[in-house]
């Protein structure tokens, strides 16, 4: 039977939403994970939640362990991932609340280790990225997302950069002419890592402001991110909720 993992971006990594939940304090070969792991259930089907940035939400984009994220999730048990993340706008049609069920990723990152293949001692490894979100999680992510009358929009481009800073407007634009549609601090190598470990993906990010491409209003601000989060967030756990039956219903 399928093993949901969550991997919640801040305040989307509500344990709430399972039944009968326990802390599982784990330990991998990369060192701890993000916070100990929750294990638990929605409509029968076993779901393990983890907090991407710390259940103090005390680790910047840069300090996430996200080799320990992966493998303790792997370890754990888990056959499919569903990721929540706050995104910025890059495309006027992608709206603050809109969601996107991701289909691409540019790396834009640069201090964070991205593979597990730290040696080719023991082989080479190179992993295919073509298509490096499941096609059935996103499918699913949509449908549902739709059902519940939620602004959604099927695929899209996220290119994460390092942070915690924000873009310079050129960025912006920059990150706009390579086709990105939202910008994120924590997609890679968060997807990448999944991939190499073969643990079907999918990411629904939460469209929280425009970034400052869009010269008609101020730059981004931490606290209009807020203001936005904390309207849609109930939606982001609704949505999960309805979803992982189905993925449990997967053979």
């Amino acid at each position: 039977m399928p093993v949901v993992g969550i991997i919640g971006g801040s305040g989307l990594d509500d344990a709430d939403i399972l039944k009968d939940a326990q802390s599982m304090d784990v330990d991998t070969p990369y060192g701890k994970p993000s916070s100990a792991l929750t294990a638990g259930s929605i409509e029968d089907v076993d779901v393990i939640l983890l907090s991407r940035h710390g259940t103090r939400h005390q680790y910047s984009p840069t300090q996430v362990n996200n080799r320990a994220n992966i493998h303790a999730l792997k370890a754990a048990g888990v056959t499919h991932i569903l990721a929540t993340t706050a995104c910025g706008s890059l495309r006027r049609k992608i709206d603050r609340g809109h969601f996107v069920v991701i289909d691409q990723f540019i790396d834009f990152t640069r201090f964070r280790k991205n593979t597990f293949y730290d040696s080719f001692e023991d082989g080479a490894g190179h992993t295919p990225m073509a298509e490096p979100f499941d096609a059935d999680l996103r499918n699913s992510l949509y449908t549902t997302s739709v059902a519940l009358g939620y602004p959604t929009h099927d695929g899209g481009t996220v290119v994460t950069i390092e942070g915690p800073r924000f873009s310079t407007r050129a960025e912006s634009h920059m990150f706009r002419a390579w086709g990105a549609d939202i910008i994120n601090m924590s997609t890679a190598p968060e997807a990448m890592l999944a991939n190499e470990v073969e643990v079907p993906y999918a990411a629904v990010a939460m469209s929280t402001d425009y970034d400052c491409w869009k010269e008609d209003e101020a730059p981004v601000s931490w606290e209009e991110i807020l203001t936005v989060f904390n309207k849609n967030a109930d939606r982001v756990k609704a949505l999960l909720v309805r979803v992982i039956p189905k993925v449990g219903s997967y053979q």
